[in-house]
């Protein structure tokens, strides 16, 4: 039985200012689907500290025209009141989902509707170029209508910041206000003003590309193996725009890509998910780079800012590297050659969010270049870059989650960018007679064998929502006392700024701005950090442990052994 407040609420998208289509969809929920018409109705979809994501389709609590109008007109109001009597500036992108470019459309006319010079993009271009063309057009804001590498049914609508990073304190809190102060479609101007939009085309690419190619350090590696081969797919996202283009602009000739998946399409055709964090969204790349006998293979999500990777091992066969391996490599490589090239004066600094491996700062450590600890977000990584401006160089880092970033051109992880010094390195890994593969393993033997893994568990609709809050609650008052048979010594709640140290049972603060996270630091080095996904209905396990490899020959043994121990940490919280 549906709450009688659920269909008043309902037919009040069946006066005449919506649409006739979503007046028929509305009224068919009603008449037919009493649970459908629950979970689209029972609140409205959370505008977020980076906005909004959800399921696509009629009601308050989905991604629609109206819910897109609502949100814009409350960030619109925001910018109003930061900067009174100025001309303002927003930026406006889209990625290849159903529905983007009409969500694109409808926020472009809101905020002409609203004063703004608004610059939209005439097609699907990356997320990160977005983060570029903010700074590249002095907009106090931008939008990208994308939902990552959710599943084909999300879609979303991601904000920045005029420096091009997505939205931190004050400014988040502030928009979910005003956001929450519009009760309804009636509270927006939908006036769209023609001649306050302006068409992007080609020449920011030009722009992008030209800043990108300053950040390669191996000009003359890329040179004596320019026909590295290579396999990308862009998994019928973004990628494919930018991404093949800047790698022969880098100076690689031998790119292959999956003509399956060059084409957008938000319906995913080919993949039962556009993540390149899950093995079989990089199916069709590995079959081509067996049958090619390719060096490299890499896969883009649809907006274009996480990437994932496949190399050789040492029997010639394909692996993946996760997200840890594939940012502990690159910023490996970025700090050897910036020491090799004479660059390293002390005013440089990496980053990385507290659930990406500790590997990271290890090697920062050895080379003397300061490593920053930030919450999970890559827009803290932003806002970091951001705080140091004039006074540090940010050199390169990233997050567990398949994002990087090198430079301060871009204000958020770039795959595209990520995919050339990807490719950078493998040729210089080749021009010193390595593979990845034993890159990698050159650098567990120097600093340390770490070895991380991710437990992810889905909590879907309402029911989903309020069992993940009940789990962080009983975690933050019974934390455990043991894992991976070690005693947990600190228990950090960052929700309520706390460290315990439990063999001093002192309580210091955490340092980093309140967020719903615990995290256990048990004696032997491992790290278990829980928290609830801000963008999908996850509640997520990240685990880190170390080990040590004191011989090249010991690494499968050394493997084998860390991963039965990450397995049974899963067991422990499944």
């Amino acid at each position: 039985m549906v709450n009688e407040q659920i269909i008043t609420k309902a037919k009040q998208w069946l006066n005449p200012a919506y649409d006739e289509q979503t007046r028929n969809r509305v009224k068919w929920l009603i008449d037919n689907d009493s649970k459908e018409l629950d979970e689209s109705f029972y609140r409205e979809l959370e505008f977020g500290t980076g906005g909004l994501r959800g399921i696509m389709g009629v009601g308050t609590n989905r991604m629609n025209v109206y819910t897109v109008a609502m949100a814009t007109q409350g960030l619109c109001n925001y910018l109003k009141k930061t900067y009174p009597g100025e001309l303002l500036k927003a930026a406006i992108a889209y990625d290849s989902r159903n529905n983007s470019a009409l969500f694109a459309r409808k926020t472009a006319e809101i905020f002409s509707a609203n004063g703004f010079m608004v610059y939209l993009f005439d097609e699907l271009r990356p997320t990160p170029q977005l983060s570029f063309a903010i700074r590249h057009f002095g907009c106090h804001t931008g939008v990208v209508v994308t939902a990552s590498h959710n599943p084909k049914e999300y879609n979303g609508y991601k904000v920045y910041w005029n420096d091009g990073g997505q939205l931190v304190a004050p400014h988040d809190k502030n928009i979910i206000a005003e956001v929450q102060a519009i009760k309804g479609i009636e509270d927006v101007n939908f006036d769209g003003i023609d001649k306050l939009i302006l068409t992007v085309k080609e020449d920011i690419d030009e722009a992008y590309l030209s800043k990108m190619k300053l950040l390669s350090l191996s000009a003359d590696a890329i040179e004596r193996q320019s026909d590295l081969k290579i396999v990308y797919t862009s998994l019928h996202g973004t990628g494919i725009t930018l991404a093949p283009r800047l790698l022969k602009e880098y100076g690689f000739t031998n790119v292959l890509t999956v003509a399956e998946q060059d084409k957008p399409d938000g319906n995913f055709p080919t993949v039962h998910s556009p993540n390149p964090e899950e093995p079989a969204a990089l199916a069709l790349a590995l079959k081509i780079a067996e049958q090619e006998s390719a060096d490299l293979v890499m896969g883009t999500d649809p907006d274009s800012d996480r990437v994932g990777i496949a190399v050789k091992d040492n029997s010639d066969k394909f692996i993946l590297l996760n997200g840890n391996q594939t940012g502990s490599l690159l910023v490996y490589y970025l700090l050897r050659r910036w020491k090799e090239l004479g660059k390293l004066d002390g005013k440089q600094f990496v980053a990385k969010t507290i659930v990406t491996t500790s590997l990271i700062e290890k090697i920062a450590s050895t080379y003397k270049v300061d490593c920053y600890n930030v919450l999970t977000g890559f827009k803290f990584i932003a806002e970091l870059i951001k705080n140091l401006e004039g006074k540090k160089q940010f050199i390169g880092g990233g997050e567990e989650s398949y994002g990087y970033l090198a430079g301060d051109y871009v204000r958020d992880k770039d795959a595209i960018l990520s995919c050339a010094l990807i490719a950078e390195m493998t040729a210089w890994a080749k021009d010193n007679g390595k593979t990845l593969y034993n890159l990698l393993i050159d650098v567990y033997l120097e600093f340390g064998f770490y070895k991380e893994g991710l437990l992810s568990l889905t909590k879907k609709g309402k029911d989903g929502s309020e069992e993940i809050s009940r789990m962080m609650e009983q975690f933050r008052t019974t934390p455990p006392t043991e894992l991976d048979g070690s005693k947990v010594l600190l228990v950090k709640d960052y929700k309520n700024n706390t460290i315990k140290d439990r063999a001093t049972n002192s309580i210091t603060e955490t340092g980093l701005p309140k967020s719903d996270v615990m995290q256990f630091v048990c004696a032997n080095e491992t790290i278990v950090t829980v928290r609830p996904s801000g963008t999908e209905p996850k509640i997520k396990f990240y685990f880190s442990i170390c080990g040590i490899l004191k011989t090249r020959d010991d690494f499968e043994k050394e493997n084998t052994a860390l991963d039965a121990r990450i397995e049974a940490l899963k067991k422990v919280f499944a």
